[in-house]
This record gives structure tokens, C-alpha cells and sequence, in this order.
């Protein structure tokens, strides 16, 4: 019911060659971040952080496209019986939950949109979907980022709308609990960051 490592390679492997792109580098490091992270929080595993970090973007090899990736990934994770991997493809733009703190314009159809919020509605948050909604935002295609960075390149892709400040502000909050639950600035562990922040 859950991928290993291998198969969850493989699966990002096969998306990637189907639209390559920046995504499938900032999904691996989603994944660095998710398992360094893991392994300093009390109620996580590694493994599993780190395969859901390489599969929370798995909706985009049905691209191009842009937030319907969140319900393609969903959809196509449980096809294949990963019922907690389609989740996180599901929660992992959502650090509130919220069809309105999408930002720009939903690529897909109107009844996928229903889909979608219908979805969104009936999910249980956990301590692994929020793991991943901070990783989210930690990685840029190129390597770790601070939160803010991930922010604005997020809004200068995508746009900035009214809910966007609750958003943000969600997010942050986010980075704040897992110092706090990791012992540590998060940051400290992702390799490279804290040197490229201090030079």
C-alpha cells in the first residue's frame, strides 16, 4: 500500500520522460529535505518523507499544466494503490485548506474543480502532509531555498491573489512548528543553505 524508494525513483523516472522539466529536480529535493527533516522529528519516518517528496509532483506528467497536477497525481497515485501518497499529491499546496489560496488560473475542467474541492473537504491533515507542504517550500528546481524565496517564486509564476498574505503567513508557521518539533532551525539541515544564506 505504500512504494518503496525504488518504485517511487522509477515512477519520477517515467514522469519526468514523459514532460521533462525543473519540477522533477525540485521534487528530489523535496525528498533530500523531507528525509533530513524526518530523521530529527519524533513522529516521522524517513523513508516514507522521502518517498513522498519524490512523488508529491507526479501530477505533472500529464503536463504542461499547472495546479491540475495536484488532482492528476492524486488520482493517479490511488490508481495504482498508493492511498497515502495520493494524499500528499492532494494536501501538498494546501497549508490552508482552501480552493481559494490557489494561485492563478485552474487549468482544468469546471467538474475537476469540484473534484477537487470535494476532495480537499473530506481529507484528514497529518503531521506528514504538513511535512511535505514545508518541504514544498524549501526547494526550487536548482537546490534548498528559504520560504520566503519559495514564496515569491511561487507568486511571480503564478500570481498573487487576496488569500495569498493567509497563505504565506500558513507557511511560515509551518517552518516555525517543525524547528520547534526538530530542535533546531530546520534550515541547519539541508545541506548547502545555511552556507549560501552567510556568504
Amino acid at each position: 500500500m505504500f512504494p518503496t524508494p525504488a518504485q517511487a525513483e522509477q515512477l519520477l523516472r517515467e514522469a519526468e520522460a514523459l514532460n521533462p522539466g525543473s519540477w522533477a529536480a525540485h521534487s528530489r529535493f523535496v525528498a533530500q529535505a523531507a528525509r533530513a527533516i524526518a530523521e530529527h522529528h519524533p513522529d516521522l519516518d524517513p523513508v516514507r518523507a522521502y518517498v513522498l517528496g519524490l512523488l508529491h509532483d507526479i501530477g505533472r506528467q500529464t503536463g504542461p499544466n499547472k495546479d491540475r497536477h495536484i488532482l492528476d497525481g492524486h488520482d493517479f497515485l490511488l490508481s495504482l494503490g498508493f492511498p497515502d501518497a495520493a494524499r500528499i499529491a492532494l494536501t501538498h499546496s494546501f497549508p490552508v485548506a482552501d480552493l481559494a489560496t490557489l494561485q492563478g488560473e485552474w487549468d482544468g475542467t469546471a467538474q475537476e474543480w469540484v473534484w477537487l474541492g470535494e476532495l480537499l473537504a473530506t481529507v484528514q491533515i497529518t503531521e506528514e502532509d504538513r511535512l511535505l507542504q514545508l518541504c514544498d517550500a524549501l526547494a526550487l528546481a536548482d537546490g534548498f531555498c528559504t520560504v520566503q524565496e519559495r514564496l515569491v517564486d511561487v507568486a511571480l509564476r503564478y500570481g498573487f491573489n487576496a488569500v495569498t498574505p493567509h497563505k504565506w503567513r500558513s507557511t511560515l508557521k509551518l517552518k516555525a512548528d517543525f524547528d520547534a518539533k526538530c530542535g533546531r532551525n530546520v534550515y541547519s539541515l539541508l545541506p548547502g543553505l545555511v552556507e549560501r544564506l552567510t556568504q
